[in-house]
């Protein structure tokens, strides 16, 4: 049965070091989990994944679903099998697909309507379908259906959503029959604080195993990211698992678990990776800057990344300026390298006891990129793979 322990707690802040238990072993939070969604974490393979240290990863079961199918996969002898993966997998249940691709969708109740963004062909997918199709790949951690709602949708789009998440949720738990996954709810609710409190305690009233904290980071500013944190926290059950929906930037890790969350993903460091933008304990540095040309170190002197301990920055620099694949490989090498150390030096130092004299010298040295070019490079992003969708 899978089951979450709390280790350890910051007394300064909210910061919490814990213990999940699954079928495909046990996973120290804080954890960041790297994103494949389709069955694959992008340019590398299950063993390297797990080299850098990760035991658990995300799929996402609105691709798969579409491609390859979902009873290819349980054909197969699921998920894990027919990735080679080894470790923990949490699957989202395809709610925030449907919200990206929201062109393509109709919502009602009963469940979502939408077109495939490969084919065009319909389909649908309801409450208990997304249940069934996540026990059918086997995977550890489930997730139950919800819908997102845009940042800036009406008061009355949002608290629609937030009310027809909760109704799906309901289904959802009835639906969920295998005893060896954890089905976690999603809390929803916008940028309204009533609503997060609202939906948060309405869905702690259900007992969930785990919760999730969606609709987040999707092109709001960052101050109100970690409001809606703050308030979602403050009304969830201290002994059940946080999980922050799609949050991946270090500073981002570091300030939500300070704020009580235990689980994130993200596209973001391999997303980034490959444009080139490699993570530093001062920031992300532009590989691809002239600067770099001649650079015979590494791109970070004292990392320990396969990356680093072979190339220059020049090095890397040539590449992306050749266009060559393994600019990708190793600039994603480095970036979850570099994810995976934050995450096990947050953890260490809840331990030890040091969380907060780590969070502020942290924050102190990183240099995030500013608000309007960070929200500016969120919108092309989301608006370039909807066109090439």
């Amino acid at each position: 049965m899978p089951s979450f322990i709390l280790v350890n707690t910051c007394p300064q802040t909210k910061a919490r070091a814990g213990e999940l238990t699954t079928r495909h072993g046990k996973v120290g939070t804080p954890v960041f989990l790297p994103v494949g969604s389709q069955g694959a974490v992008k340019t590398l393979t299950p063993d390297e994944v797990k080299e850098l240290g990760y035991k658990m990863l995300l799929a996402n079961t609105y691709h798969l679903y579409l491609r390859p199918g979902i009873d290819i996969i349980e054909k197969a002898g699921g998920l894990h099998k027919f990735m080679g993966w080894e470790g923990a997998i949490l699957t989202d249940s395809g709610g925030y697909q449907v919200f990206s691709l929201s062109p393509l969708r109709k919502l009602s109740d009963g469940g979502v309507t939408f077109r495939s963004h490969i084919d065009g062909s319909q389909h649908h997918i309801t409450a208990e379908l997304a249940i069934e199709y996540q026990e059918r790949l086997g995977a550890d951690i489930i997730m139950a259906l919800d819908e997102c709602p845009a940042h800036d949708d009406s008061p009355a789009k949002v608290k629609k959503a937030t009310e027809r998440t909760h109704r799906w949720a309901e289904r959802c738990l009835k639906a969920h029959k295998r005893p060896d996954q954890a089905l976690y709810a999603i809390v929803q609710g916008g940028m309204s604080i009533e609503l997060r409190r609202e939906s948060a305690n309405y869905l702690k009233s259900l007992d969930f195993p785990g919760y999730a904290i969606g609709g987040l980071s999707v092109g709001e500013p960052k101050e109100i990211t970690l409001a809606m944190i703050e308030e979602t926290i403050a009304c969830l059950p201290e002994n059940k698992p946080r999980y922050l929906m799609g949050v991946g930037s270090p500073e981002d890790i570091v300030e939500a678990v300070a704020r009580g969350c235990d689980i994130f993903d993200s596209a973001l460091p391999t997303r980034v990776a490959r444009n080139g933008a490699l993570f530093s304990w001062e920031g992300r540095k532009n590989i691809t800057n002239a600067a770099y040309k001649e650079t015979e170190s590494p791109i970070v002197g004292d990392c320990g990344c396969y990356t680093c301990r072979n190339f220059s920055a020049a090095y890397l620099h040539h590449l992306f300026s050749c266009g060559e694949l393994l600019a990708y490989r190793l600039a994603t090498i480095h970036n979850l390298s570099f994810i995976a150390e934050l995450v096990v030096k947050i953890r260490d130092a809840i331990n030890d006891g040091t969380f907060m004299a780590f969070k502020d010298e942290f924050l102190a040295s990183y240099q995030p990129a500013d608000e309007p070019t960070r929200l500016a490079q969120k919108q092309k992003w989301l608006k370039r793979r909807n066109l090439s969708q």
